[in-house]
């Protein structure tokens, strides 16, 4: 199966971060872009495992819109 996956830099800017959108709770991290990659693809295997071991249906690679938000951080709250 084919999964979208966002990763992205480590606000640290000491390794990467991925999500998998399709699978909520489906992270994992890497000192490496690659290894980020192939952690979160062992953390996919896993949680795929879990959904099956559960009795549940293995959801769908997701349709998924990637999209930036404009804010304005000026205004005030409250």
């Amino acid at each position: 199966m084919q999964f979208t996956v966002l990763y992205s830099k480590s606000p640290n800017g000491k390794g990467y971060w991925a999500m998998v959108p399709a699978l909520p709770g489906c992270f994992s991290t890497g000192d490496s872009f690659e290894a980020a990659q192939e952690n979160v693809r062992e953390a996919i295997k896993l949680h795929i495992q879990g959904i099956l071991q559960d009795g549940e249906e293995l959801p769908g690679k997701g349709d998924f819109i990637v999209a930036d938000a404009d804010v304005d951080v000026k205004a005030k709250v409250g």
